[in-house]
């Protein structure tokens, strides 16, 4: 992978609320918040700038004996890029600033990744958004409709997103095939870099028909036209955590590391 040539802002959206792990950003790992080994994992890439985004206060002071910068931001944000959006306008950003989404659950996160999805962007000036992808190798992950699949282009340039297993092999897949004979499917890495320039447009678009169907928000930008480059991961990528059982393996890892 190429060093990262031109500066770029990580930003970690943080809410407090969520279905199913309620105050997430704070829980306890290795006796500090979840949300300061995300920021910690963002500092020690190549960003020239970290800041977290959030519409709590607690988030705000918990991270405060950090050192971290903090953006607030409204409360009634529909997603993740909707708040980027909102920091990027706030900051002042150029439209050609870069900023990667790092998400706020994902602890684990390896540095060199966000160093790829931003050299990725920067690599292709016409693309407006970057993000990862990496090999599947087996059947239950790639009929797995909780996977998003993609399939790009010898561009990089992504085709399309889906839940399903894309591209459908015609003839293996007559019946549901016990294993995968090659690694030819991809599945999408979450992790996006975007131009400060295309958040502006997003934020005025209404979800896509496609969008509504997968439930999938990077199908927007496809809708209306916009590029978004897929690089295969250099190294793998740690699940985050949605489930206490995730939290309780990002715990155990962490302790045995200190």
């Amino acid at each position: 992978m190429e060093a990262v040539a031109h500066a770029f802002i990580a930003v970690i959206p943080a809410r407090f609320g969520a279905s199913r792990l309620p105050g997430k950003p704070l829980l306890d790992i290795a006796g500090e918040p979840m949300i300061a080994h995300v920021w910690r994992r963002a500092c020690e890439s190549r960003a020239g700038r970290v800041v977290v985004a959030t519409d709590d206060r607690r988030i705000h002071d918990a991270l405060v004996p950090f050192g971290a910068e903090v953006v607030m931001t409204r409360a009634d944000h529909p997603s993740g890029t909707d708040r980027l959006a909102e920091v990027a306008e706030s900051l002042g950003l150029a439209d050609h600033a870069v900023l990667v989404n790092v998400q706020g659950d994902e602890p684990l996160i390896p540095p060199r990744l966000i160093d790829q999805v931003a050299a990725r962007l920067f690599d292709d000036p016409e693309a407006s958004i970057a993000t990862l992808a990496e090999p599947i190798g087996d059947v239950a992950t790639l009929f797995n409709p909780n996977v998003v699949k993609v399939v790009r282009a010898a561009s990089g340039r992504a085709l399309y997103f889906s839940r399903a297993p894309i591209p459908w092999d015609r003839d293996a897949f007559a019946s549901r095939p016990e294993r995968l004979e090659t690694d030819a499917w991809l599945r999408h890495i979450g992790l996006y870099a975007y131009r400060a320039g295309f958040l502006a447009e997003y934020r005025n678009w209404s979800p896509s028909p496609l969008e509504r169907l997968e439930q999938l928000e990077q199908l927007r930008a496809l809708h209306h036209g916009h590029a978004i480059q897929v690089a295969l991961a250099v190294e793998p990528n740690p699940a985050g955590v949605d489930t206490l059982d995730d939290l309780e393996r990002v715990r155990a890892l962490l302790a045995r590391s200190k």
